[in-house]
């Protein structure tokens, strides 16, 4: 992020609260790194001017089973965090409006955190996050040549082609479907087969770590020479790959939980810039332990965008959720377990079986959560079974189904959340990566959990060395 030039530095200079501000423009590139500051002169409705910190972009919006780019404008009072900045559409010449409930004619962008902005609660982050989400309800552009028809599947056919995720891809690229896992051991080998079972790969690289504690299965891959399967010790072998899973972990003797952890941290720093740095378009589904923890980790490594970095996460509980509460309790809706990975995940219904989004806390599903949790824990995690879960993620992404999963993903302005963290939370699953599911407002007891795992996930990262 530039910030050096004369102009939007002698802007800067004026703002109340200047260092805030610094600090939340940085907050908005690491997660958003294509809404670019600059300075500006914005003109309020009567006529006075003023110069401002102007933000200019696109956000991804998924509707439809496709991925388009919403360009947008955002202007920074000189009173901000305080006031809540000004919202605009910036539609292309061959776009058209569409005016509703939470867009104006006029462009002017209406939604309900900047009517109830309140800051430290309040950020910029946490309100692309639900622009996004209300976007993707109710989608505010369309095509001029499609204006008489206002069906808004007819969005512009080329918005899907303007580059989301530090990228377009042209088509050879989304019909890519290599898979790449790194990291031995049983749980890598178990995902190696659970895709190969699961997916439709055209080929799967298989790379054995040297530093890894969990080394395996690399020479039984090479004996046997499985089809469309290539056992590879260099990470370059990863290069292109749509998806890729990474398992490895590398214990140590170290006494503390963090100095534990921190050999993981080590190892990934050899790792994940440099998968990053092959498959820039890839998504990047994370296994190692604490799951919550590394998917962060792996996210600030890669300077990837954060719907491309996701953790395994609660998608097993999640699954097994499902299935008991359907077969064994004949409750037909969708359910998820989200949180941290720990005895501070809790579980959610969706609020009916056709709509994928999830019902506020109540008294009345709690009961049955609780019975189906009850249920679930003789179930423990096996490498197989993760593996299995896996599969399943890689699957959405490699066919673009956009199914539900509980996966880690970045919690920062979902439900309340002001922290930089990462947890299992519903996100839609596809081609380009993590969409999350709208938050809620959940009962005490839930909302209590969520906030401890985000105390105790913040404590540690911050003492790790990334």
């Amino acid at each position: 992020m530039d910030l050096s030039s004369e102009k939007l530095q002698r802007i800067l200079s004026k703002y109340k609260f200047h260092d805030v501000v610094i600090d939340e423009l940085q907050k908005i590139y690491r997660i958003h790194p294509g809404i670019v500051p600059s300075a500006g002169t914005y003109t309020f409705s009567d006529h006075t001017q003023k110069d401002l910190v102007r933000l200019l972009g696109n956000i991804p919006v998924q509707y439809g089973g496709r991925s388009y780019n919403f360009p947008i404008e955002l202007w920074l009072m000189d009173s901000f965090p305080f006031t809540p900045p000004i919202c605009l559409l910036r539609p292309t010449s061959n776009m058209f409006i569409r005016e509703g409930k939470h867009v104006d004619g006029g462009g002017r962008i209406h939604l309900p955190e900047l009517h109830n902005w309140d800051y430290p609660k309040s950020s910029v982050v946490s309100l692309l996050a639900e622009m996004i989400v209300k976007f993707e309800e109710h989608p505010p552009l369309s095509s001029k040549s499609n204006v008489d028809n206002k069906d808004p599947h007819d969005l512009l056919a080329f918005v899907s082609n303007i580059q989301i995720n530090n990228g377009g891809s042209s088509h050879q690229e989304q019909m890519n479907k290599k898979v790449s896992v790194i990291g031995g051991g049983h749980l890598a080998m178990a995902s190696v087969m659970s895709v190969l079972s699961k997916c439709k790969v055209d080929k799967l690289v298989f790379i054995d770590v040297n530093d890894s504690s969990t080394k395996g299965g690399s020479t039984d891959l090479e004996i046997f020479r499985l089809p469309q399967v290539e056992v590879s010790r260099d990470l370059s072998a990863s290069a292109g790959s749509r998806v890729v899973v990474v398992t490895a972990n590398a214990w140590s003797g170290e006494q503390s939980y963090a100095s534990v952890v921190q050999t993981n941290v080590d190892l990934y720093r050899g790792i994940i810039p440099n998968l990053a740095r092959y498959s820039p378009k890839a998504v990047l589904i994370i296994a190692s332990q604490p799951v919550d923890i590394m998917t962060h980790v792996a996210w600030r490594q890669s300077c990837l965008p954060p719907t491309q970095v996701i953790g395994a996460g609660c998608n097993l509980d999640s699954q097994r959720l499902s299935h008991i509460l359907d077969i064994n309790l004949n409750t037909h809706k969708p359910a998820w377990v989200i949180g941290e990975l720990s005895d501070n995940k809790v579980a959610v219904m969706s609020s009916s079986s056709v709509q994928l989004e999830i019902a506020a806390g109540s008294n009345s599903t709690k009961p049955l959560l609780d019975r189906a949790f009850g249920m679930m824990k003789t179930r423990g995690q096996r490498s197989w079974s993760v593996g299995l879960s896996i599969a399943d993620i890689a699957d959405s992404v490699l066919t673009d189904k956009m199914k539900t999963h509980s996966v880690s993903t970045l919690a920062q302005g979902w439900g309340g959340i002001g922290a930089e963290v990462f947890l299992s939370l519903p996100c839609l699953m596809g081609s380009n990566g993590s969409t999350r599911l709208a938050g809620v407002s959940l009962g005490q007891e839930e909302d209590a959990k969520l906030r401890q795992s985000v105390a105790s996930l913040c404590s540690l990262m911050g003492q790790l060395r990334i």
